[in-house]
């Protein structure tokens, strides 16, 4: 069966920054794939010379066949998986949904949008780079500001404090219904569901 699309968590491999803020994309992506090993199939796949771990999913809370994809380039260097990957799987960048943590959002809520500008995310910016464009879809994850500019490194880099870890567990539940919503019924009504996932 061919492939719809490809769905990209992002964030940082390594222990030390698991379920941190910055990888929230990757928190998504592995709730699908718990999802998929559920009610679905799964088929592993070699993501070596894309530097990923890279699945195959389809089941019924997607539409289609879709690879799953966490980067392992580090954030600031997305663009070096996402554009092979779509380059050998022969999909465009109307084809890729990417899923990363959203300052300018409150903790725990959603946004869905196609294209747009980075908003200082670097690896949006390295996808984009990569890509030659901007054009395509994002799932955006709220994590909020911290108090002071300064602080945004370690915000980011940060684990949330057990209220905000409960709104972000929410916000992670509610992002498969927003990606099933989109396979099934398109860009708007991805739209209005993900803006009504409030934490």
């Amino acid at each position: 069966m061919a492939v719809a699309g490809a769905i990209v968590g992002l964030g940082n491999p390594g222990r030390e920054y698991e379920h941190t803020r910055h990888n929230s994309g990757f928190d998504v992506v592995t709730k699908l794939l718990d999802l998929a090993y559920a009610e679905g199939f799964v088929k592993g796949q070699n993501g070596a010379k894309f530097s990923c771990d890279l699945w195959q999913v389809e089941g019924d809370f997607l539409k289609g066949t879709w690879l799953l994809a966490k980067p392992l380039t580090f954030m600031n260097l997305s663009g070096h998986t996402v554009q092979p990957l779509l380059a050998w799987h022969k999909l465009t960048p109307a084809n890729l949904i990417v899923i990363h943590d959203e300052l300018d959002i409150p903790p725990g809520e959603l946004r869905f949008k196609f294209g747009g500008g980075n908003a200082g995310h670097n690896g949006l910016k390295s996808i984009s780079q990569q890509l030659g464009t901007n054009d395509f879809y994002r799932l955006r994850v709220g994590i909020g500001r911290p108090t002071y500019k300064t602080e945004v490194l370690n915000w980011v880099l940060g684990r949330p404090d057990s209220n905000d870890q409960m709104k972000l567990e929410h916000a992670h539940e509610d992002a498969l219904d927003v990606l099933k919503v989109f396979t099934q019924k398109g860009l708007q009504a991805a739209v209005t569901l993900a803006r009504q996932c409030l934490a």
